[in-house]
């Protein structure tokens, strides 16, 4: 199919947010010839893949070449009794993998069930949720460096995985273009269920659930995260805001001794994650709002648009509970969520 394009195109319904964004040019992406054809036309303006419009903050106006993939597909590309390997198309809506995948019997994904998103964005920001990365079962990244007219195809080591991170949120940011995804995941009985992290344990009980399935454990997260998170068609988000801090053992006896039933999880033998979300509870934030920008009542760990907020408010919200998390805590809270912006 040929590539064409749109002029000063609205956003608003292409982020979660529901920002009223407007880019300069704006192209939807359904086969990755098509960005081959656009690359000598979009050397004139900065470039910005969008995904499933979740985990952004866009600004009023974006003076970019938008790019929406919207590439799809599943193509098994190898398999035996453990585990099977499969290729996935960048714009496939996260969590509808998730489900195709358990419908298969292929299973690790589970945990990170109800994600909002794309498959393309998953490893940008190596997703993770309820103790699961995705980076643990990603094999192999395919797509085009911009301005370097080359096709690149990275294993997961070259991808520099960290937590909420990856090669392309620094060394090649603004650069690459994702269009497939290679993934491994174990079969259904050939791997250990993760149940330790969060309620999972107790939304199964609460089922009398004795022996978790996968499926079992995707609709405890589904059910955990409807009942924490809001649905951005009903009020913008984009989903958890901040990164949990992981602090040195020291920090965390100092805390734990003022709040002794602060929850937290070992990262490591020196280091304590602390959910973000308890942190901005306890200085006061849950369900305050300032005009159309609140935090979620539910959660205090989302930032909401009640509705025409504007980009510069949901800053100015956020740098204010990060101001106020370090002056009790001294903690510094990092963004999860990314803020767009071109000259």
């Amino acid at each position: 199919m040929k590539a064409s394009y749109q002029v000063n195109q609205s956003l608003q319904a292409l982020n979660t947010f529901g920002i009223n964004a407007h880019c300069a040019y704006f192209s939807r992406i359904t086969e990755a010839s098509q960005l081959t054809e656009l690359q000598s036309q979009l050397s004139v303006n900065g470039l910005f893949v969008l995904g499933g419009g979740s985990n952004i903050l866009l600004p009023d106006y974006l003076n970019a070449w938008v790019l929406k993939m919207d590439i799809e597909g599943v193509t098994v590309l190898s398999e035996n009794k453990h585990e099977v390997k499969v290729r996935v198309g960048a714009g496939l809506n996260w969590h509808r993998f998730v489900l195709y995948a358990l419908d298969h019997g292929w299973g690790g994904l589970e945990n990170l069930s109800l994600i909002p998103g794309t498959v393309g964005a998953a490893p940008i920001q190596n997703i993770g949720a309820y103790g699961v990365e995705v980076e643990q079962f990603i094999d192999k990244v395919h797509g085009c460096r911009w301005g370097h007219q080359q096709a690149f195809e990275l294993d997961r080591e070259s991808c520099r995985f960290g937590y909420r991170d990856s090669i392309f949120k620094n060394d090649w940011k603004g650069q690459t273009v994702i269009t497939h995804v290679d993934f491994r995941l174990p079969k259904m009985g050939q791997y250990e269920l993760q149940l330790e992290y969060g309620a999972i344990r107790a939304k199964l009980a609460d089922w009398d659930i004795q022996n978790a399935s996968a499926k079992a454990v995707s609709d405890a997260v589904i059910a955990i995260r409807q009942s924490k998170l809001p649905d951005p068609d009903e009020i913008g988000n984009a989903g958890s805001f901040f990164k949990n801090p992981v602090v040195d053992q020291s920090v965390f006896e100092a805390i734990q001794k003022e709040h002794p039933s602060m929850p937290f999880y070992p990262v490591h033998d020196s280091a304590i994650k602390i959910p973000a979300g308890w942190l901005i509870e306890q200085c006061g934030w849950k369900g305050r709002r300032e005009g159309p920008v609140g935090c979620y009542q539910q959660q205090a760990l989302v930032i909401v648009n009640h509705g025409g907020a504007s980009s510069k408010a949901i800053k100015e919200f956020a740098r204010k509970i990060q101001e106020s998390v370090f002056q009790t805590f001294g903690i510094q809270l990092e963004r999860e969520v990314n803020y767009i912006s071109f000259p």
